[in-house]
Order: C-alpha cells, then structure tokens, then sequence
C-alpha cells in the first residue's frame, strides 16, 4: 500500500476547503486498514477516516494519515418471503447501494437516495432523508476497534443511534472504523404518511403507485431542485442540523410563528425545521466570506469563492447569532470538522 504526501484537503472534500494532508492511504480491505493505523502510530500521527468527503468541512492542514475507505462488498445473507439482508461494504458508494437495493424490488432506504458519499459513512451520524434514517434498516456492523485492535461486530443497538447522532460520531465513544454494514430491506412496498415535502411531490405529479422505484425517482428529483450537485457547486451538503428543543421551548416560538414547521420528537421534545428558521430571520439567499446559503434550500452553504476555512467560520457564525437573536434557538453544523 502506498501514502501520498502533501495531498490537498481541498481535493478530498465536497466544500472544497483546507489545507494539505501529510499523508493518504487508500483502503481496499482490512489488512490495508490494519496496516494504515499501525503506520499512523508508528509515526506517532493521528489518522481520520474519509469516505467521499461530502459531509467534512477541512479546517486547515491535517498533520496525520486521512484514510480513504475503500472496502467494496454487497452480498445477500438471507431471503425469506417478506425480507432480505445485504451486506454492505464501507467503500461502496452510497447511491448505487441505494438503486441496486431498490432494483431488487425493496424498500426502506429509497428515500435516501441521491445523497453522496460512500456507505460506510451513514451510521456514523445516522444518516436520514425524508422520514428515513440508516438506523431503520442496520442490523449490525463490522467495525475495526482502535481500542482493542480487533474487529469486532457490533449490532443495532450497541451502535447507540439517535437524530444525526451514533456512538461513532461522539468523540467520548469513537474509536471504531466501520468495514461493512448488514441492512435488512423489506419486500413490501413503501406506504403513506410520507415525508410533507415528498407527499407533495407525489400528489402534484399524481403518482399513487407507491413503488421503492417510483419513491426513489421522486426523492432523486427534489433533491435535483432544492440540493446543489457537489461536483459543480462547492457545498458539504446539509449545513445545519433540525434542531430539536423542548416542548417549552418550541411552544414559546409556536405562540410568536404559530406557523413555524415542527415535528414530534421522543422525550416530549419537538424538532425545528432550521431552513425555514435561517429564511425567517431574513438571511434567504445571504452571502458573506465567499460563502452563502443556496437559494433554493437555506439548510445549504455553497462555497462561491472562500479560500479559507476561517470565512467558514465566520459566515456560520453571523447565520448562528441571526437565528439565535429572532428565535432563542441555537443552531449546529451538520458536516464533520476535520
């Protein structure tokens, strides 16, 4: 296995940001990854895992190993007259998981379809779109534990998964390099409700057939109007997260914007919509530093011309206190910091 010194960050992520990498490595299976960490250690470097850097934001130079996961994989486990289960490898892109799922004729992750990156990626925030989230469909986990040095399966619950959240994602708990997912998929096909902005696009387009291809399509159009294609357009794709309040909280803003979209969230807590929250506070379209909020879609920060991760900064900063100073709610990033 080779390292590539000097590698621009810029290159290796969607928003196009950062300085250079000391090293890179590129996985293809487990004795790869084995061999990266120990060489990282030996070197006495950190090492952080990239997949297809589409929700990392590169703050600077990063004196470590960024290792590219690259593991392929996608077998079918077991079948029976309701279900099927696939295993996953981390290195596939994420997508072309999605449609090769959806081509066999199963559902529960084609409302995440069009998202970017590569699969080993959605555990670690529980990644979700459209009333979807990966930890619906997860079984279990293979995972390379940097603890123990050994791998390890970890199954749906011992992953810890909440909203945009997984024990992967926490630094307090972080310590494992997924290798391979195992996700079972239904044989039946999608039903209502469906996510407000889904179920609108069906009905305006009158499409009742209610099929994992049909809800694949429609989700793959939306997301083509309202998300920026990374390839064309600098971004880490959803910038901020929904943020979730108390009740208290989300009845004191529903009582000033009885209009305000909310949604129902376990432990008697409500979620925000924070799109509309960055238009509310009058930031539609607003561009600073070089960056700015995509026009169709203010959950979205789009790279016009910034050069340094500290126009970022500066821009989230001011979107952060705009929102906090008209709603007392305050916003986070979605995109890992590297």
């Amino acid at each position: 296995m080779k390292y590539q010194e000097n590698v621009s960050l810029a290159s290796l992520t969607t928003m196009r940001l950062g300085g250079a990498a000391r090293y890179v490595a590129e996985i293809l299976g487990q004795d790869d990854l084995v061999t990266a960490v120990e060489f990282a250690r030996e070197h006495d470097l950190p090492w952080f895992v990239l997949g297809g850097g589409s929700n990392v934001v590169a703050r600077g130079d990063f004196n470590g190993v960024i290792i590219l996961n690259r593991i392929k994989g996608f077998e079918k486990l077991d079948e029976d007259d309701v279900s099927a289960t696939y295993k996953i490898g981390a290195g596939e892109i994420w997508d072309s998981v999605v449609e090769r799922l959806v081509d066999a004729g199963l559902s529960g992750v084609e409302a995440m379809s069009a998202i970017p990156g590569y699969a080993g990626s959605t555990p670690i925030q529980n990644v979700g779109a459209y009333g979807q989230e990966i930890a619906d469909t997860l079984v279990e986990l293979e995972a390379y534990d940097t603890d123990s040095d050994e791998f390890v399966v970890l199954d749906h619950d011992e992953c810890g998964f909440s909203y945009r959240n997984s024990i992967f994602k926490d630094p307090a708990t972080r310590h494992h390099i997924i290798t391979s997912m195992t996700l079972k998929l239904s044989k039946e096909s999608p039903r209502p409700p469906f996510y407000p902005s889904l179920q609108k696009y069906l009905d305006d387009n009158n499409i009742t057939d209610y099929t994992s291809i049909n809800i694949r399509q429609a989700v793959i159009a939306i997301r083509a109007d309202k998300l920026p294609d990374p390839a064309e357009t600098a971004s880490a794709g959803s910038f901020f997260k929904n943020p979730i309040v108390s009740r208290a909280v989300a009845d004191k803003l529903l009582a000033d914007f009885p209009d305000a979209p909310h949604w129902e969230m376990p432990e008697d807590k409500q979620k925000l919509a924070a799109g509309w929250l960055i238009d509310q506070a009058g930031l539609k379209s607003y561009s600073a530093h070089g960056m700015q909020i995509y026009p169709k879609n203010a959950l979205v920060v789009t790279n016009l011309s910034a050069k340094s991760a500290d126009d970022l900064e500066k821009f989230k900063s001011e979107v952060i206190t705009r929102v906090q100073e008209k709603f007392s709610v305050t916003l986070e990033q979605e995109p890992e910091s590297l």
